[in-house]
């Protein structure tokens, strides 16, 4: 099954990011991190966070834990919701605390510490992995028809894609 059409509730999503669910709730309320799958639509109903949306929340913690102003935070966010699913997993967040750079190569990273910009930095696959192991130990949902899956790995359709491409 396509991890497309997973979905993970708001406990799962704090689960797999390290995130609180009061965070959770503030950052879909002030729309710094919105659920793609599934918005909440006034008292009762579960918001549905797709794994790219646990991906970018776990950025988020780290980026915050890192004192990363919240409107850099936002920036990036719109940033990572405006690049591709795959350019993600490549790709490695720098920060000097003030500005947020995006680095594909290693060749960019090391200009930027060259230049003593980059204080720290965020590798969104070592993240994307961190959020592929930690759900394939929770439950997720499928979009369709609401069926709770247990220990889905969404890096198992990731994997077949992979091999497919090669």
């Amino acid at each position: 099954m396509a991890s497309e059409q997973i979905g993970y509730r708001g406990p799962t999503a704090c689960a797999a990011a390290g995130i609180t669910y009061r965070q959770l709730d503030y950052w879909a309320r002030t729309g710094l991190v919105e659920p793609s799958v599934r918005p909440a639509h006034g008292s009762g109903t579960q918001r549905l966070y797709s794994f790219r949306d646990v991906v970018i929340l776990k950025i988020v913690k780290r980026f915050l834990d890192t004192g990363v102003s919240l409107q850099n935070i936002r920036t990036a966010v719109q940033h990572l919701r405006e690049r591709g699913f795959r350019d993600l997993e490549r790709m490695t967040l720098m920060s000097d605390g003030a500005t947020v750079y995006e680095c594909s190569t290693p060749d960019e990273v090391h200009e930027l510490l060259q230049g003593g910009q980059g204080v720290f930095g965020i590798a969104v696959g070592v993240v994307w992995r961190d959020v592929e192991s930690a759900l394939s130990q929770l439950h997720g949902e499928r979009i369709d028809t609401g069926e709770t899956l247990v220990g889905h790995n969404p890096a198992d359709e990731l994997a077949r894609r992979r091999n497919r491409a090669v």
